[in-house]
């Protein structure tokens, strides 16, 4: 009978009774097993042969499990490894530092066979999903990107580099877009407005960066992160037409298209930068000029004029 793959471990121990114990019962369950018996070692085989997991015990000669880890965590070509650190010191702060270097979880020694063998499959299996929806977001034109509270982009999609290439060109900018740089200025701008003024707890669409360009910002309560979605929006409506067959100005054609799309006074001062206040002046002169009472009136008006 062959016997099920689930992938390659690396133990990283100097006790030779905890390589064995733990080599054997990952051996049986169907993975693939490295050893190392220090950081270096680890560090030196895992540049030829990655692993899928690492069982990284904290106290050993050389650097200690916190250094290896941390130079594992530095390198784009090894972050992503899952490192489940393995210490007969129960003090939280080794515990919290482990985290803090970048472990996803940790065994106490004594090692319990079928404990380690849980924490591996379940941290592996969401290790795995992770990977497959980056690819799939990797792979596909969805574009989108993930910021800091500073606005600093943190994680972005080949799609989402190409919609900031085509911004940047619309606009006539210029700028780098890639980890760690901030968004475009007129982005960035509305974001801050968002992040002053709305509810974080929600998401919020959406901000006219431009004839066919939308974004959807959605907080993301576990990381502090936040989420923009990018859109070429095929519905965008034609200004210059609206503003010139109407008779309004181009602040209240813009004012009229958020109205359109179901935005509150609220929401649209916040994609603008005016209060709501503001707002409902502009919307009082464009029922004037339009002739209506409502914003369900104005709208239809609009509707009639052009094609989308």
């Amino acid at each position: 009978m062959t016997r099920k793959f689930n992938g390659i471990a690396m133990i990283v121990d100097d006790t030779p009774g905890n390589l064995a114990l733990l080599s054997d019962t990952l051996s049986e369950a169907g993975y693939r097993v490295l050893v190392a018996t220090d950081g270096i070692s680890a560090l030196e085989q895992i540049a030829y042969l990655k692993p899928d997991i690492i069982l990284l015990d904290i106290m050993m000669p050389g650097i200690d499990g916190f250094e290896t880890c941390n130079r594992l965590k530095s390198s784009p070509e090894t972050a992503d490894i899952p490192v489940l650190f393995m210490t007969a010191l129960s003090e939280l702060d080794n515990l919290l530092r482990g985290f803090d270097e970048g472990a996803v979880d940790y065994i106490v020694k004594p090692i319990r066979p079928p404990e380690v063998l849980a924490r591996v499959d379940l941290q592996l299996t969401q290790a795995r999903n992770l990977r497959r929806v980056e690819n799939a977001l990797n792979n596909s034109p969805f574009s989108a990107l993930a910021i800091d509270s500073s606005g600093n982009i943190t994680w972005l999609t080949p799609g989402g580099i190409l919609w900031l290439d085509e911004f940047l060109q619309k606009h006539a900018l210029t700028g780098k877009h890639e980890v760690g740089s901030p968004l475009p200025k007129p982005i960035l701008e509305w974001v801050k407005q968002y992040l002053d003024f709305a509810d974080k707890s929600e998401s919020f669409e959406s901000y006219r960066t431009g004839v066919g360009f939308l974004v959807k910002i959605t907080p993301c309560q576990s990381t502090g992160e936040y989420l923009l979605v990018l859109d070429r929006h095929s519905g965008e409506w034609d200004l210059d037409l609206v503003r010139n067959s109407l008779g309004l100005t181009f602040r209240e054609a813009e004012i009229l298209m958020w109205i359109s799309r179901g935005k509150t006074n609220k929401e649209v001062g916040i994609i603008l930068g005016s209060s709501p206040r503001t707002i409902n002046k502009h919307l009082e002169h464009i029922f004037e000029k339009l002739g209506v009472a409502t914003r369900a009136a104005a709208v239809s008006m609009v509707l009639q004029r052009q094609q989308f």
